[in-house]
Formats: structure tokens, sequence, C-alpha cells
């Protein structure tokens, strides 16, 4: 069988020259102005800094911003402790790391906060700066480890229910049509697309027969005018565009132009060297594919030729 993925290095090398390190979010809480203002000013080098002056602002900044790598909150504040603060942010955003600044002896709900998780360390005011941002440092480590890993097992699930689906669609499904949709669906949220299109390819070029998969109005069905499906079809392997610099979009494509997309993967479904169907993944942000991953979208391919060609059979 063809290994549509025999340029998978390439590919690697394209998704990881499209990364940019991004200054990690964190969120600082004090009601006081003086002790806001500096620790905005120790880390906004390092990270993007939002601030709040009562545990009632930071809520609403978070619902506003979604979730931050770290958060910095005084203990003694007017409306809401911090510690009862920081409680609140637990349920929707189990991964942030949380740090208590306290310039009294508040045990028992320190101790309480710590032993439920919802604390990470405390810090005595007035707080060593550099023992400050050493705790942080780890804080902001401790918060990509634990991202990583929820991603890994998201990913782990979202990839079990895509093979579940595909051996679903090849068992159940009365016409190779009706198998596109789900498949497409199936391939989109597995990744984290934010548009997926499969389209048939028979007599030589690609069919009217087609499902897309979206999150976006913007992405649509365009296979059978982008060149990069052209190309995968004349080498029948997959072909990756990133957007960056050095690789603008195609000139004369205007979905290219108008759509968003920053990164378009086109993979050829092909069965004992037969094309049968063209599949493309597309998203509007940095695609984070680990070589794993693509590893998974080509064995992915192949179950899902097999399915085509079993449901092409009953037919």
């Amino acid at each position: 069988m063809d290994n549509p993925f025999a340029n998978i290095d390439s590919i690697t090398r394209q998704l990881k020259s499209m990364e940019r390190r991004k200054k990690p979010k964190m969120l600082v809480v004090d009601d006081e102005p003086d002790n806001l203002d500096l620790l905005y000013r120790t880390f906004r080098r390092n990270f993007q800094v939002f601030k709040a002056d009562s545990g009632v602002n930071a809520l609403e900044i978070l619902s506003q911003e979604g979730e931050v790598a770290v958060i910095i909150s005084d203990q003694r504040m007017p409306e809401m402790k911090g510690t009862e603060f920081l409680s609140k942010t637990v349920p929707e955003f189990p991964d942030t790391v949380r740090i208590i600044l306290t310039g009294f002896t508040d045990v028992e709900d320190l101790v309480e906060a710590i032993n439920s998780g919802q604390v990470y360390k405390y810090i005595t005011k007035p707080w060593d700066p550099n023992e400050l941002k050493a705790v942080v440092d780890r804080a902001a480590e401790t918060y990509e480890i634990l991202k990583q890993r929820t991603e890994e097992l998201q990913r782990a699930e979202a990839q079990t229910e895509l093979l579940a689906a595909i051996v679903e669609v090849a068992q159940n499904s009365d016409s190779v049509a009706a198998s596109l949709k789900p498949i497409a669906t199936a391939f989109g949220k597995s990744f984290g697309s934010d548009g997926c299109i499969l389209n048939l390819f028979a007599d030589g070029t690609l069919t009217a027969i087609g499902q897309t998969y979206k999150t976006s109005d913007e992405i649509d069905n365009h296979l059978a005018d982008d060149p990069l499906a052209a190309e995968a079809i004349a080498s029948r392997q997959t072909q990756a565009w990133v957007s960056s610099a050095s690789s603008p979009p195609p000139e004369g494509v205007d979905y290219y132009q108008n759509s968003g997309i920053k990164v378009n993967l086109v993979i050829p479904i092909i069965y004992r060297e037969e094309l049968l169907a063209l599949l493309s993944l597309q998203w509007l942000h940095p695609a984070k594919l680990q070589e794993d991953e693509l590893k998974l979208i080509h064995l992915s391919a192949q179950q899902v030729a097999l399915a085509i060609t079993s449901t092409r059979s009953y037919q």
C-alpha cells in the first residue's frame, strides 16, 4: 500500500516552524494599588499580566480572557477573601496554578486551601522578589505539565472515538456517500481542526460527492480548486500548507485569502494503490500536531480507505 505520509518529516518541520512561543497569561489580584502595580511590573516581561483589585473583578476578567497559567491573589481583600476567590476558579480552570499572598497568619484558611488543591503555595508579605519569581517560574512549569497531560488525555479519548466511528461506518453505512459525514466529523473533532473536508475521487477527478465538518462559516468545500489537493492527487502523498511570511497563500486562490486558514493538511485516501478520496484538515490557528498524531492520521486514513471499500462492496 502506498504511504501517503512518506514526507512526514517535512510536514512536522513545517508545523513546528509555525509555532511561536507566546507569553503565558497571569492574573494578579490585590486591593492595594501599589502592590498590584508592583506585581504587574515584576512579571510583565515574561507574562501577559492581567490586573484585578478584587475577587469579583478577577472572576470577570477570567470570564472574558479565559484560562490563565498562574493566579497570584492577596488573601485579605474586601468582599471576598483570596482563598474564597481561588476556590471559585477551580471548577472551570483546574490546571491553573494558584498562589496566595498573605500578610497575616490565617493558618486555617491556608491549610484548607492547600490541602484541597486550590493553592499551590503561599507567600508572606512583604515578599522577597527573587523568591516570588522562583515560585512563579515553577508554577508556570507546573501549569505546562498539567496542560500537556490534559491535552494528551483529551487526544487519546478523541482518537479512540475516531477509530470507533470509522469502524461503525464500515459496519452500518448503506452507501459511501452516507459514510462521509460521520467520518469528516470524527476526524475534525479528534484533531481539533476547525474544518474537515472529505471528497470522493473517481475516474481521475474529485467528484461532487463530499462532506464538510466545520466550526466556522468561513470554511467551505474548495478542494476541486485547491492546488494543494491537486498536488496530493498527483503525488499520492499528504501535502501541508502552513501560513508564514515565507509561505504565503497560493496566488489567485480566494479561499485561502478569505477564510483565515493557518494550516491545511490534505491526505489522500488510498487502497491498494487506488485513490479513493481526499481528506482536508484545516485550522484557523497554529496547529500543535505532534509526529505521533501525524502517524495516527496516516493510520486513520488507511482505516477510512478500508471503510469506503467495505461500504462500496455492499452497495
